[in-house]
């Protein structure tokens, strides 16, 4: 205010005693206008001194045209501007870089006028205009005519060899960007002289420069590897990023070298030569991929990763000792790989353990979140190692970074004992309502894994999970919320009465309509196995009223399921259903309309009798359908396959020739079996636990793939093989060539009831030859299969690809066991001309080619099928066809057993048993396997493997079909 003379209001307040009402309210208007004008003024004023910097950005190089920016590219060519105005130079430059990133590319003539030019800049002495060059020239080289690059090369040369380090270094990289081997081999001595210069800047330069050479082409990559007593010579350099680019350099040449590697990791951690960190980083990464490999390819015994091995032992010292190092980067990468090795004992990891546990008080958030992340790791496989951080973890509940106190928080629940589950949940309903809903969905997810730890408090963990379904959050966070309560109830079942009616009311305020739906989907599977689920009926009949459409559908079939599971409801939920008759959508009224008429039917044949009041407990009947009840059996039972299987198999069974003419009506029976795609594999792989749809029957929506080509079509499409019948199943490809090999050759496997058509795919690589009637001649010395015939490929030429038949008659009468069949290729080489194709004119001649072995065995002849309930299955299957047997298996561990089993039963894993749990401590594992056997019989297999000792792993199997010569079959794939 010292510098303004503000003038006096010009209608100062005045105090009266009596006021005269006229003079006041003309005073009055007075004031108003007055006020407005001082508005206006403030308003001006503001105006006046608007930053100019809230305007929109307008980048200078927005309205470029490439023809004004050649035009003043020409001032490359004035020799006095480029010595007295070097900034216009570096101005034009970066306006053709701009046009070169945004896509407007210099022609063949446009790019060597330019490069002429840049030429003449190596005039200027100014620093920055000389960067720029190497700029414009590293980023237009990989663009334009190798020809017009060649152009700049020699200035380049002059200045890899000059006095100045900053001109030597970026010379370097540049010109490393756009040589080839053979002008490599011109500049080697440079370049190697440059990797172990005094300076630093070039050495570097040098060094980083030969790691992109080496990954450019296989003809530079044998010229670096010569280059490697320099790079050695490297590693000793005083200067931290030369060693750092060194190590890079010497691993990449010896990569392949195991024993390169190895000597590499043994001298570099026993002489403590290297002084940079991130070197030493380097190096115990080198270390731990180097155990890895021991571990992997079988060359590391014992128990423990410290003692496997001479390599291991002398690794994991290595480790241990940088633990220790004054680096927080290199301590913390040591740690991280010693938690991350194979075969690691609880005692290992102790010392990794103590060092991230000091991590967790660093000021740091990045050193605190990278300690966080990996505790949260070794938690998963040993939470009581974690466990003496517990306090430390705690602490960081209240961590600025979310994402370090999630990480906290989800290690506390694997780490936490039963005593502490009452206070974690306190410490995380506070921290809940601060954090976004992916870091609230990961606190889900291990809450729901503490309740598996921890069955007894289930009432706890599931009313807290209750509690925050009736708080605000978006779908991704109550859908995890729901998933984890259904998972639960699956592994814990006594959370299921409670669980229930905590969905019930969740229900009633859900403002999404598919977790709605889902939810009461799950009540009209499970609601009528409780005790009483009549305490249901009210919660679901709610969404009758008051829902939106697709809710009230998905109600009326949950009433019906309770109406048909539960005889003694009948009666009110018929009540009840008779009401959506009249509903406004059309699929409502359907589905109530089908459950009304099947329930009548049902109460008509199998009325329900109410028991006597005074009748004792143990005389009532249990509260269940009559097996002959039509409405039990409509309504409660699903289809054997899903729709999208269902889709499939009614496709493939279009596509089989001659489908129109089978005798009788097509049913679910007569359909062709499909196997199930790699997605439902790898979900049934996971197991429910790990799937996050915990209720089946409403599958989310899939993005819309594109139609998969049927692997018979290629049989089907030959009539000769077309006549033998359907296809049961189609093998994948098995090799038998390496794929280097002359002439490549692949064979699928196609099996039928009686026959086996395998399908020989042969591509030829000579570029002089065309191969003509090839054909693969099989030696089926076999009791079980007898050669029926062969068709041939009449021509291949070279990189065509091309298929042959072979057909197997099997023994239908005989049981089938696994058959080896040597195999040959037979065809004539005819020699043509490379580039014409045409013959020679010399003829063919006849010729062999010998392929590996293939065998035939009785998992071939199985498709892998999953059942929904696979103990409902069993049960159901009986046991008459039952097959028992016991195995010694000659494997040390249990994941591998398993993996094997499956394998050699050629069967789908069910809820979830093809993988080991990870803290399962050497208790048996169940396996569970389902398939469909040739000829339509299905096969289930119950298996428990278990490790007996040091001697190996135990199996024992039970097998069950319809056919107990196929369970016979089944059971002997094992031996």
């Amino acid at each position: 205010s010292r510098g303004l003379n503000p003038a006096p209001f010009p209608n100062p307040t005045r105090i009266r005693t009596n006021p005269d009402p006229a003079t006041m309210a003309e005073e009055e208007q007075e004031g108003q206008l007055s006020m407005g004008g001082l508005l206006r003024e403030v308003q001006d004023l503001a105006e006046k001194f608007k930053d100019e910097d809230m305007e929109a950005y307008v980048s200078p190089y927005a309205n470029l045209e490439k023809a004004a920016v050649l035009q003043e590219a020409r001032v490359f060519n004035d020799s006095v501007a480029v010595r007295e105005n070097p900034r216009k130079c570096c101005t034009v430059i970066a306006q053709l870089l701009h046009l070169q990133n945004t896509g407007q590319f210099l022609s063949s003539t446009e790019a060597t006028d330019v490069f002429f030019g840049v030429t003449k800049l190596f005039m200027s002495d100014d620093a920055s205009l000389r960067r720029m060059v190497y700029l414009f020239i590293k980023e237009v080289a990989e663009t334009c005519n190798p020809d017009d690059v060649i152009i700049v090369t020699s200035s380049l040369t002059k200045d890899m060899t000059c006095d100045v380090d900053l001109y030597r270094a970026n010379a370097l990289r540049v010109l490393t960007r756009i040589v080839d081997a053979a002008m490599l081999g011109a500049i080697e001595r440079y370049v190697k002289q440059a990797l172990v210069d005094s300076s630093g800047m070039v050495s570097s330069a040098a060094l980083v420069s030969a790691c992109h050479l080496f990954h450019a082409a296989p003809e530079n990559a044998a010229i670096v590897r010569r280059w490697i007593s320099e790079t050695t010579e490297a590693t000793s350099s005083p200067n931290e990023m030369v060693q750092f680019h060194a190590m890079q350099l010497l691993y990449q040449i010896k990569a392949h070298d195991r024993l390169g590697i190895s000597k590499i990791v043994q001298q570099f951690s026993q002489r403590n030569s290297l002084r940079s960190p991130l070197a030493i980083v380097l190096l115990v990464r080198y270390t731990a991929k180097l155990m890895h490999d021991e571990v992997s390819e079988g060359r590391a015994g014992g128990s423990s990763i410290r003692s496997a091995s001479p390599v291991c032992s002398a690794g994991f010292d290595f480790l241990e000792s940088s633990l220790r190092h004054k680096s927080e980067i290199v301590a913390y990468e040591a740690a991280r790989a010693v938690c991350g090795l194979p075969k690691t004992e609880p005692q290992d990891l102790s010392p990794a353990v103590t060092a991230l546990q000091m991590f967790l008080s660093s000021p740091k958030p990045s050193v605190r979140f990278a300690s966080m992340r990996t505790l949260a790791s070794v938690a998963q496989r040993h939470p009581r190692v974690v466990a003496k951080c517990n306090e430390d973890l705690e602490a960081l509940i209240a961590d600025g970074n979310r994402s370090v106190a999630t990480l906290a928080i989800t290690t506390l629940l694997k780490t936490g004992s039963e005593n502490s589950v009452d206070r974690l949940l306190k410490q995380i309903s506070s921290f809940l309502a601060d954090i976004a809903d992916e870091y609230k969905i990961t606190v889900v997810r291990s809450l729901q894994q503490l309740c598996i730890s921890y069955p007894s408090k289930h009432r706890v963990i599931i009313g807290f999970l209750s509690n925050f379904l009736r708080e605000e959050g978006g779908f991704d966070f109550k859908r995890s919320i729901v998933d984890g309560i259904v998972s639960l109830m699956r592994q814990v079942p006594e959370t299921t009465e409670s669980s229930l009616l905590h969905l019930c009311e969740f229900i009633e305020d859900c403002e999404f309509t598919m977790l709605s739906t889902r939810i009461l989907n799950l009540l009209g599977e499970l609601g009528p196995t409780t005790v009483a689920p009549a305490r249901y009926i009210r919660f679901i009949y709610n969404r009758v009223i008051l829902e939106n459409a697709a809710v009230r559908a998905a109600a009326v079939s949950a009433l019906a399921k309770f109406a048909a599971r539960c005889p003694s409801l009948r009666s009110s939920v018929m009540t009840l259903m008779r009401r959506s008759l009249l509903d406004e959508d059309d699929e409502t009224r359907d589905r109530a309309a089908i459950a009304v008429k099947m329930l009548e039917e049902s109460m008509e044949q199998f009325p329900y009798v109410a028991p006597a009041e005074d009748a004792d407990p143990e005389d009532i009947p249990a509260d269940e359908p009559n097996p002959e009840d039509p409405s039990a059996f409509l309504l409660l039972e699903g289809l054997p396959m899903s729709f999208d299987k269902l889709e499939r198999s009614l496709k493939s069974l279009t596509r089989a020739p001659g489908w129109e003419n089978i005798p009788g009506d097509i049913t679910l029976s007569t359909l062709p079996i499909v196997e199930d795609t790699a997605e439902e594999l790898e979900a049934e792989a996971k197991g429910p636990e790990e799937t996050h749809i915990g209720i089946s029957d409403v599958p989310l929506p899939t993005p819309v793939e594109e139609e998969k080509v049927d692997p018979a079509a290629a049989v089907y499409a030959i009539p000769e093989l077309a006549s033998l019948g359907r296809v049961f199943r189609t093998s994948r490809p098995v090799e038998l060539t390496e794929p280097e090999a002359e002439y490549v050759v692949r064979c699928i496997k196609h099996i039928m009831e009686d026959h086996v058509v395998l399908q020989f795919v042969v591509q030829n690589t000579i570029e002089d030859q065309r191969l003509d009637n090839v054909t693969v001649q099989i030696d089926a010395d076999s009791e079980i299969f007898e050669s029926a015939g062969e068709i041939a490929a009449e021509s291949i030429k070279y990189g065509a690809t091309e298929n042959c038949f072979s057909v197997l008659q099997r023994d239908a009468g005989a049981a089938l066991a696994p058959s080896t069949f040597t195999c040959q290729l037979h065809f004539e080489v005819v020699n043509v001309d490379p580039s014409t194709g045409e013959e020679d004119g010399g003829g063919g001649f006849e010729e062999e080619y010998p392929l590996e072995d293939l065998e035939i065995s009785t998992s071939d002849f199985m498709a892998k099928v999953s059942v929904p309930d696979f103990r409902r299955a069993w049960e159901s299957m009986g046991n008459a066809n039952e097959v028992l047997e016991k195995f010694a298996l000659q494997f040390k561990k249990q994941e591998e057993a398993v993996a094997a089993v499956v394998d050699f039963l050629g069967m789908q894993p069910c809820d979830g048993t093809a993988t080991v749990k990870p803290n399962a401590g050497g208790k048996p594992h169940m396996l569970h396997l389902s398939g469909v056997f040739v000829g339509g019989r299905s096969v289930l297999a119950r298996a428990q493997v278990a490790v007996q000792g040091e001697g190996g792993v135990v199996l024992k199997i039970a097998v069950r079909s319809e056919d107990e010569g196929v369970s016979r079959m089944v059971a002997d794939c094992i031996s």
